[in-house]
């Protein structure tokens, strides 16, 4: 067994303490400590784990390799480049940055000081995407749902993720799969959204052409009163709808003159585990992460075009 990787998290609010949850309980980290500027939460953290609540960022990164960056978006430039100009790999939590210039100056440090960015990107490590990854080749039409109730407030402060518009809090986990899936340039898009309880845009839906000729209908609400993670991928002979939440799908494929109906075979795991054993197995083998910086720079580059066109539409 390789050895394991001392790693610690740099914002432990409701998402950050699960991450100190599972580094807790991974068989490949040796879980040494957090760090949050509410010196409290971090104390409460770092008891029930029995790890260190360190008294600045500085600290935890001389005591760490890798970190997870598990604070709001506006402070990811900030708080990863710190770590990364120390050296330690980080895995940020999507999206990578708040702008798309802030994102390539973290792509280019980590070029520059030889470390791993991994960005959450957290659908890539679904069980459902190992079996679409395998299944869904040249797809020809992809329609995504992605509901969600609207955030709770969090002692004063703005609800988590409402800092941004839902195309950064949440459309971009299916606009990075569906990059990735289809792997072919933007032509058009258009797209539509309003606000309705935060400043920016709280349900917005996307149209997206490629130029190979597939298309993609993307729908995100964070004001539905009902979760909703599903994905529908269409071939040239086939049809597969994945439920991410439930970990679930089904196959509809040409049966002679009919359409035969097939369940999808997954092997059920959280995939936020499946995620932070993979960035500490980069780390330890120094390999390239299932979504680097580059990608996830891609998927942000697309969000903030979507919005800069949502918002010209509506001017």
């Amino acid at each position: 067994m390789n050895r394991k990787i001392k790693v610690g998290v740099a914002g432990v609010g409701s998402l950050g303490s699960i991450h100190a949850r599972i580094y807790h309980e991974l068989e490949n980290s040796d879980f040494v400590g957090v760090y949050d500027s509410a010196s409290e939460q971090a104390e409460s953290v770092a008891r029930k784990y029995g790890v260190m609540a360190f008294n600045s960022l500085d600290e935890l990164a001389d005591a760490v390799e890798a970190v997870s960056v598990v604070v709001p978006t506006d402070k990811h430039r900030e708080v990863a480049g710190r770590l990364i100009e120390r050296g330690r790999h980080v895995l940020i939590e999507k999206p990578i940055a708040s702008t798309t210039e802030e994102a390539e100056e973290l792509v280019a440090l980590a070029t520059a000081n030889h470390v791993i960015v991994q960005v959450g990107h957290v659908e890539r490590f679904n069980p459902v995407m190992s079996y679409l990854e395998k299944a869904a080749q040249n797809p020809r039409f992809i329609e995504a749902h992605r509901l969600a109730p609207y955030p709770p407030p969090r002692d004063g402060l703005k609800p988590r993720g409402t800092e941004v518009s839902v195309i950064l809090d949440l459309m971009i986990h299916d606009l990075e799969v569906i990059l990735y899936l289809v792997n072919s340039p933007v032509r058009n898009i258009h797209a539509v959204g309003v606000p309705v309880l935060s400043p920016t845009e709280d349900i917005a839906n996307v149209r997206l052409a490629f130029e190979n000729g597939c298309v993609a209908n993307v729908t995100s609400s964070r004001i539905s009163p009902e979760r909703m993670r599903k994905i529908r991928v269409f071939l040239d002979e086939a049809y597969i709808s994945l439920d991410y939440q439930n970990q679930s799908g089904e196959i509809y494929k040409k049966d002679g003159a009919g359409i035969g109906r097939e369940e999808v075979p997954i092997e059920r795991e959280e995939p936020l585990v499946r995620e932070l054993r993979a960035f500490v197995d980069c780390v330890g083998r120094r390999d390239e992460p299932v979504v680097s910086g580059e990608h996830a720079s891609a998927a942000l580059h697309l969000a903030v075009d979507i919005i800069h066109r949502l918002r010209e539409g509506a001017s």
